[in-house]
């Protein structure tokens, strides 16, 4: 039987986080991989989509990959590769982009948001903002893929890829698979130890509400111990009235396995909650960085990681894509 197809990435826009890690890293090396066809990618041209430092850019991409690896995925599980090496997410990218319409592409909730952000501050919006979640449509439907394993704020761009590939397949016959987005159970958000109200985001570059997965364990110790914590001395789960207090029991729930409401019966005080989920935390990341360290050592095995990955995709993406561009309509090369 034929397995199941996932396909997943991470945006190098900013050094890689225990959210991004809690949220999807651990779940795609621990089950992903091991249950289905799967692909992962550094979405480095998303990278694009506002100012940015090409030199910069490039560290993180190959700082990702590297991560990604160090993480537990296993090259001969899984693929793993750069989405500009395989020159089928662009060329799907513009056939999706004749398909959907400047309505959808101005309800997403992203653009709205950071459109206005940007807006605030007198810059302007550059148009690939606008259209990345038909480029995000063509990362997914270039390789059939059944499933896309997302935190909660991606959902809205699964919907959209899923209604961009029922369409063309209506117009132009049947050409795509429609996935589905099959969100994390747990940890799907870990939020910021500074504002429990905001997601942990690799996109901030500084603070100490984030905690990075290359932090020093003094540093991460230190951030956590400096976490906001809510009125009242009890140490209870309760997202809504205690944001700051859930968010250390999550995240100690999700580095131990556990259960956050049942923590939260546990402890006394929010300074031992804080120092356990340090040392959680600390022990948590210890072999990710170990292993990255050797990986930094030897770029060469990464590159070819790389490499191998791209040719492995671009043979998978390929056919598809060029019966895309059949059906909509455009002569063979």
């Amino acid at each position: 039987m034929e397995r199941t197809r996932v396909f997943s990435g991470i945006k190098p826009t900013g050094h890689l986080t225990l959210g991004n890690y809690l949220g999807a890293m651990r779940r795609w090396a621990e089950v992903d991989q091991h249950r289905s066809q799967a692909l992962f990618c550094v979405v480095d041209l998303h990278a694009l989509t506002v100012d940015h430092d090409p030199a910069r850019v490039r560290r993180l991409s190959r700082q990702a990959a590297t991560l990604l690896l160090a993480a537990g995925l296993d090259p001969e599980l899984c693929t793993l590769f750069v989405q500009s090496h395989v020159d089928e997410h662009a060329r799907l990218s513009y056939l999706l982009e004749c398909v959907a319409t400047d309505g959808e592409m101005r309800r997403m909730i992203q653009y709205k948001e950071k459109a206005a952000r940007e807006q605030q501050r007198g810059g302007s919006v550059r148009l690939s903002l606008l259209t990345y979640p038909v480029l995000m449509a063509a990362d997914i439907l270039a390789y059939g893929t059944d499933e896309v394993p997302v935190g909660d704020d991606q959902t809205q761009h699964v919907e959209l890829t899923r209604d961009l590939a029922v369409r063309f397949n209506q117009r132009y016959g049947h050409t795509f698979v429609v996935p589905k987005a099959t969100p994390p159970k747990v940890a799907a958000r870990v939020m910021n130890l500074q504002d429990p109200s905001s997601k942990m985001g690799k996109s901030d570059d500084f603070g100490p509400g984030i905690v990075y997965l290359l932090d020093e364990p003094e540093v991460v110790e230190k951030k956590v111990m400096r976490a906001v914590t809510d009125s009242g001395r009890d140490v209870v789960y309760d997202p809504q009235e205690r944001p700051g207090i859930a968010n250390l029991l999550e995240i100690l729930a999700a580095c131990q396995g556990g259960n956050p409401e049942a923590l939260g019966g546990v402890y006394e005080s929010y300074g031992a909650l804080k120092k356990d989920t340090a040392e959680a935390v600390v022990e948590l990341l210890r072999p990710v960085q170990a292993r990255h360290r050797e990986l930094c050592a030897d770029p060469a095995h990464v590159e070819g990681v790389l490499r191998a990955g791209a040719e492995k995709a671009r043979e998978m993406a390929r056919p598809r894509v060029d019966a895309a561009y059949r059906a909509i309509g455009l002569l063979p090369a």
